[in-house]
């Protein structure tokens, strides 16, 4: 199993509030992790360094994960933790009043792949041979009205609400994540993404470049080049990680 992070500024910001990475437990499965922060002040870029490192050191000390129903467990217990870090961080802190972050996080065995996430950074997955499918489901307010019928999807494209989020980290005191298992094989791939790079490459433009990767760094360096390309105003952040056929780690 293999997996790479990468996250840039964008080329409109001047800070960047996105925080993510790749970390492996004891029995060297990966769980891969992307955090888009949000609130002034450098309170986003505060939020999301402060769920990842929540998910990072408790991740790192798991032995491993043999069964569904104890990754989904931890995945829903970490999720709900990075919640009370951060709501009691920025409760702490008048300058900090309604900071919060999306987060979207994938625990990775060689079978199965638990997702958990709140917000709208997303979760892709690549089956070789097949299909791009997306994982996750937006909490966002232009999602539930598509969801409901009241816009089409095109329409929310270009909704001037597109980015208000209707969940996440920290802006509650408690919180319900989605949690979602998949089964995947050798040489399938997850994309997990912040909207810096969902918002400029579209689903198909996804699937080809991760039908044809070959080099992880590579693909992301050319995903984050390609969403400057066209117009860099957010931050831009991906991890992916592959599940190596005939892989035993």
């Amino acid at each position: 199993m293999e997996g790479y992070f990468q996250t840039d500024c964008g080329k409109v910001r001047q800070t960047n509030e996105d925080a993510g990475g790749v970390f492996f437990n004891e029995a060297k499965q990966a769980l891969a992790v992307v955090a888009d922060g949000m609130g002034g002040h450098q309170a986003g870029e505060i939020a999301s360094d402060l769920a990842v490192k929540t998910v990072r050191e408790n991740y790192e000390l798991t032995a491993e994960f043999t069964n569904i129903s104890d990754a989904e467990e931890w995945v829903r217990r970490i999720i709900k933790k990075m919640n009370e870090d951060v709501y009691r961080f920025a409760t702490g802190d008048e300058s900090l009043t309604g900071m919060g972050t999306t987060v979207v996080l994938a625990l990775c065995t060689r079978e199965f792949v638990v997702i958990g996430h709140v917000g709208d950074s997303r979760c892709y997955l690549w089956n070789d041979g097949t299909a791009l499918s997306r994982i996750t489901s937006d909490h966002s307010l232009v999602n539930e009205l598509v969801k409901t019928g009241q816009i089409s999807e095109t329409d929310a494209e270009v909704h001037p609400r597109k980015n208000v989020l209707i969940k996440a980290i920290g802006t509650d005191e408690s919180i319900s994540p989605d949690i979602k298992t998949i089964e995947w094989k050798g040489n399938d791939r997850l994309l997990l993404c912040s909207d810096g790079l969902s918002n400029k490459i579209t689903d198909e433009e996804l699937a080809t470049s991760l039908q044809s990767m070959q080099d992880l760094k590579e693909t992301a360096k050319e995903l984050i080049t390609l969403a400057n390309d066209r117009g860099g105003e957010d931050n831009i952040t991906l991890a992916v990680v592959r599940n190596k056929a005939g892989d035993t780690t």
